[in-house]
């Protein structure tokens, strides 16, 4: 099992330089993994600071040398996959290769969308992230490449340099569960980073973490649905610390178990120095991993 710090893009610590120094924090104390969180306008809040969490997440690396970086999620339906490509390849090189990015169609609540034009219905959104996912890719490998989808239009072009990770920078889908789209995309690539849901379709209860039958379920779905090659990781957690660390350690021992590879943890945005103690104390471990 890993361990994984979420540290929000929005509130007085989400500053590029704060952020920074918290990853460098986060690697000291042991954490496998620092993602940051990816929105234009902080969760709704408009009286909040948001900050861009690529230009967050360079300065992260450039801070760091072990620990693994990335975005938790980044609503792919309104980026251009073209830039977004730039952005990945720059940031897995500055990294020395320790990206990892993580992708959804987006917060069904998230104002921005409709506030900038962007499209608003999540079918359409699901369909939008899917070739998305082919441009991105495809201009990954460095090779002349064309695409012709509903959403995107590519005339052939040649992207260089290639990620530093190959066969690319790994891929994990955010999203709902147990809603089948996000699976079945999952499915495509390498890795799941799920929150419970009551129904498909329901939004999101992101204050619960999946449990160890859920976790069980998607591997039982994604072993027999996987259509692409390696390791697959599946992300369990998500909330923010909880008062007993036992129990704590108990979901991370029964969801190891039915195949979790990473556990985890949300801050709240907050006063840095409440997150910085956090970060110290380090994950909450199980034993070696």
């Amino acid at each position: 099992m890993k361990y994984c710090v979420n540290l929000p893009i929005g509130g007085q610590a989400a500053h590029p330089r704060i952020l920074a120094s918290l990853a460098g924090e986060a690697e000291e104390a042991g954490w496998d993994a620092v993602f940051v969180e990816d929105y234009i306008i902080y969760q709704n809040r408009q009286d909040l600071p948001a900050y861009d969490p690529w230009v967050a997440l360079a300065a992260m690396a450039a801070a760091t040398s072990r620990i693994r970086l990335g975005t938790m999620v980044t609503p792919l339906a309104r980026r251009r996959p073209w830039q977004l490509a730039r952005e990945t390849v720059t940031l897995d090189h500055l990294s020395g290769g320790r990206l990892t990015l993580c992708v959804g169609v987006g917060d069904p609540e998230d104002l921005t969308f409709a506030t900038f034009g962007e499209e608003t219905d999540l079918r359409v959104r699901a369909g939008i992230v899917d070739e998305a996912l082919d441009v991105l890719t495809g201009m990954w490998t460095g090779q002349p490449f064309s695409y012709h989808g509903r959403h995107f239009q590519v005339s052939q072009v040649t992207c260089l340099p290639r990620p530093v990770q190959q066969p690319r920078i790994p891929i994990w889908i955010g999203g709902a569960y147990p809603n089948l789209g996000p699976l079945r995309r999952a499915a495509r690539w390498d890795g799941a980073c799920l929150y419970p849901t009551a129904e498909p379709g329901s939004a999101a209860d992101s204050g619960e973490s999946l449990t160890a039958q859920q976790v069980g379920e998607i591997r039982r779905f994604i072993d027999a649905h996987r259509t692409s090659r390696g390791p697959f990781d599946i992300v369990a957690g998500g909330p923010e610390r909880g008062p007993d660390p036992e129990h704590t350690r108990e979901l991370i021992r029964q969801s190891a178990q039915a195949g979790a590879t990473w556990f985890s943890e949300w801050i709240p945005p907050g006063n840095p120095a409440t997150m910085r103690a956090i970060i110290a104390a380090g994950p909450t471990r199980i034993g070696a991993s």
